[in-house]
């Protein structure tokens, strides 16, 4: 089986922390960066090409949807939603989400 390159995308520390602490337990999860914003998202979807990404909805500038808006019409990694608002479920799967995953969360 192939190894998932991973990339978390939070603008906040303590959750990029702690869905990489939950990731790191994964078989066949390798978390290949961070980043704490969607300019800085787009660059390392762009460079480092990962198979998966966790990204947050609500950023300064450049939230996770205009994240992927920025890559159109290039190819798109698997996207996961972490976000702590139920508001954007709709939006994020008409997107093609695979998943959506509201804050706080835990592997219990």
């Amino acid at each position: 089986m192939r190894d998932v390159r991973t990339l978390i995308v939070d603008d906040e520390l303590p959750a990029r922390r702690g869905l990489a602490r939950l990731l790191a337990a994964q078989p066949g999860i390798v978390l290949v960066g961070e980043s704490k914003n969607g300019a800085e998202a787009v660059r390392a979807i762009r460079a480092g090409r990962p198979d998966l990404v966790f990204l947050d909805v609500e950023m300064p500038g450049l939230d996770g949807f205009g994240v992927l808006r920025a890559l159109e019409p290039g190819p798109l990694p698997l996207v996961v939603f972490v976000t702590a608002f139920d508001d954007y479920a709709v939006r994020a799967f008409e997107v093609h989400a695979v998943d959506y995953l509201v804050k706080p969360f835990s592997d219990r």
